[in-house]
């Protein structure tokens, strides 16, 4: 990893007035994403920005908390005042990071024994990894299914409430 890899920008643009994060390199735009910072991707940069429609208090304590989150792993984060912060945030490996540290741990296994002890991460009965992603999997298929209810009839109607009188109108007009 380049050593410019460990510098990022963030603050706001003083064109849009958006809070941007420039620079970076993986480990940054995953911690930038799991801040709420969304990726841009463009054809010759990629950078992050807070989504449109935060307020003010909420893209300070976002950007803040990215600052203190970037430091506490030893990025270089020159960023606006408003979002300069002393604070570091404990650091937590990411889940895929786990589950990729049991596919070094078999890369580096000499007896089968710590095969065993790596794959059983995986496949522990109350909480290796592979339960978790059936609850995952399950979950996100209840949600799915859920979709399918019938719609909200008020807004499938294209019904708005008229300014002047209050009163809810299902013209489709």
């Amino acid at each position: 990893m380049a050593f410019a890899d460990r510098f990022l920008a963030l603050g706001r643009d003083v064109h849009s007035g958006e809070v941007l994060a420039r620079g970076g390199d993986p480990e940054a735009h995953s911690i930038l994403q799991r801040t709420g910072f969304v990726p841009v991707v463009r054809l010759h940069e990629t950078y992050h920005r807070l989504p449109i429609g935060l307020d003010i208090a909420e893209e300070e304590r976002l950007a803040t908390r990215a600052v203190a989150r970037l430091r506490a792993v030893s990025y270089h984060v020159d960023a606006d005042d408003a979002f300069d912060t002393m604070t570091r945030e404990a650091h937590y490996q990411p889940l895929g990071s786990l589950v990729a540290g049991l596919a070094e741990r078999i890369r580096e296994a000499t007896t089968s024994d710590e095969v065993a002890d790596a794959l059983t991460e995986l496949t522990a009965f109350h909480d290796g990894v592979l339960i978790a992603l059936g609850e995952v999997l399950t979950a996100t298929a209840a949600f799915y299914e859920d979709l399918g209810q019938a719609p909200d009839l008020h807004t499938a109607n294209g019904c708005s409430t008229s300014p002047s009188t209050g009163s809810a109108s299902s013209d489709p007009t």
